[in-house]
């Protein structure tokens, strides 16, 4: 009898061991493909305007209809950059390059992602289109007053705060959005250039007057525009690197010399480790360096060995990192909205690991000798981190995994919908029901990556701490890239 029990025992000990391994190697090999379709779900989440009949988070209804009546133009469409209902130009500029580039690199990859991608794009370059033309002399860069729109708790779809119309000119420049409007527009005609020919003709068209603007008549928006934009997105780098960015995105697209020749005149030769909506020195050189390594090209020598200092900042085990690391592994830059710089920075690894490999190109920090290899493995932890395997087991992606935040922060997904709640939420209504509720949000924005652990590995879920669980299109942009790159075969 005892025997038994002890087999009985065995047997129970056997599977509970099984399964518990059965979850860590679920874990440990995520559903890149799942989390794909998801990161690319997200932005519809985000949508501004009239919503199409394919609209498949439903939770979501028309908003900002009126965007641009006091400016007596149509600025309606494009998308809300976090949890807020405020349209800015600048990180949905940043964010349609990236969705860009990431449909440029990794097309094949995407396989039927390919459609979703190029409707996210579209969402943001229809938008961007109106506001580079609607008026001559004039480039729209934003909707709504961001300070008004934050006292509020309110879904956009009962939206009642000024929706304000902002703008860069001559005599009130801002080369960097500009500049960064310019290279989602260039970026975003390349990947139409074969399935919508007269659209991709009309997005260069765009990009090349924006961008003669931003070169034109220099300054920062942030001074043109205050407090419109600043704190929140305010142009802490500068310009040089929007100018630099935009015309390498220029020079991609159409191939004309006086765009490189303008870019090596900008002696933007600054030091970084760093990639954001904000600074884009360490995107241009990998995008420039592109040319060194695939075409052979010695002018952009010196973007490639550019690009090779900012990697050699980044790897853990280099001899010249400057970037910090949380003991579970991930990389951690900054205290807000981490994650935006995890994402920005893997697609970087994993684009640069894909031209090393092409031309089976190694480089060396000190006596480091880095590989394709040590940058994809690197860029796999961070996306594998973000999708659950951390000392947490928890995905920072809403909708993927059994476990991920449920409180984040974000107006949409904390109130009720308009069909459960068909009467309006005024702009204070939503805080003390919903905002400081412990309750789960009843909407899930599928797919929303927020702003991440702390230094620590923790991550409270917590709607009221906005620094780590607030989504963000920027943060989702550039991890579309990775995850199809992940997605396909182990090779590139």
């Amino acid at each position: 009898m005892r025997i038994m029990i002890k087999g009985a025992s065995f047997c129970l000990l056997f599977f509970l061991s099984s399964f518990v391994i059965g979850l860590d190697t679920a874990q440990a090999n995520p559903n890149y493909r799942d989390a794909l379709a998801k990161s690319l779900l997200f932005f519809q989440g985000q949508r501004s305007g009239r919503l199409p009949k394919t609209q498949q988070i439903t939770w979501r209804s028309n908003s900002g209809l009126s965007d641009g009546v006091l400016a007596h133009v149509d600025l309606i469409g494009g998308y809300y950059d976090a949890g807020d209902n405020v349209k800015f130009n600048f990180p949905m500029a940043f964010t349609t390059t990236m969705l860009s580039w990431g449909a440029l690199e990794y097309g094949k990859k995407l396989g039927p992602q390919l459609q979703e991608a190029r409707a996210a794009i579209r969402w943001a370059t229809d938008y961007f289109l109106k506001c580079a033309t609607v008026t001559p002399g004039k480039l729209y860069v934003g909707v709504g007053d961001p300070n008004v729109d934050h006292k509020c708790w309110e879904r956009p779809e009962d939206m009642n705060t000024v929706r304000s119309v902002y703008s860069v000119s001559p005599s009130n420049p801002g080369s960097d959005v500009a500049g960064e409007t310019a290279a989602a527009l260039a970026a975003a005609s390349m990947v139409f250039r074969k399935v919508d020919p007269k659209y991709s003709r009309l997005l260069l068209k765009t990009a090349k007057n924006v961008m003669q603007f931003a070169m034109q008549y220099r300054g920062a928006y942030s001074d043109s525009l205050g407090s419109a934009v600043c704190p929140f997105y305010c142009s802490y780098s500068g310009y040089k690197d929007e100018l630099l960015w935009g015309a390498a995105w220029l020079l991609r697209a159409t191939n004309d010399v006086s765009y490189f020749n303008f870019l090596k005149s900008l002696g933007a030769d600054d030091g970084t480790d760093i990639f954001s909506w904000d600074n884009k020195y360490a995107g241009a050189r990998v995008l420039l360096s592109r040319r060194a390594l695939l075409n052979n090209d010695k002018n952009f020598d010196s973007f490639k060995q550019q690009a090779e200092d900012f990697m050699c900042r980044i790897l853990p085990n280099s001899p010249y990192t400057s970037t910090q690391y949380t003991q579970g592994g991930l990389m951690y830059k900054l205290p807000e909205s981490n994650l935006q710089y995890v994402t920005s920075i893997t697609f970087l690894l994993t684009t640069y690991s894909k031209y090393m490999s092409v031309t089976k190109h190694t480089f060396n920090c000190g006596s480091l000798l880095v590989t394709s290899s040590s940058l994809r493995n690197l860029a796999k932890k961070q996306v594998d981190y973000i999708l659950g395997v951390n000392p947490l087991k928890m995905s920072y992606m809403v909708g993927y995994g059994a476990y991920f935040p449920k409180r984040i922060h974000h107006r949409g997904s904390s109130l009720p919908s308009m069909a459960s709640h068909p009467q309006a939420i005024g702009c204070d209504g939503g805080f003390q029901p919903f905002y400081y509720s412990s309750n789960p949000n009843p909407n899930t924005l599928t797919g929303a990556i927020v702003g991440g652990p702390n230094q620590n590995d923790g991550f409270p879920d917590d709607r009221t701490d906005y620094s780590h669980s607030e989504p963000a299109t920027y943060i989702n942009a550039a991890i579309v890239g990775p995850l199809a790159y992940f997605s396909g075969s182990s090779t590139t």
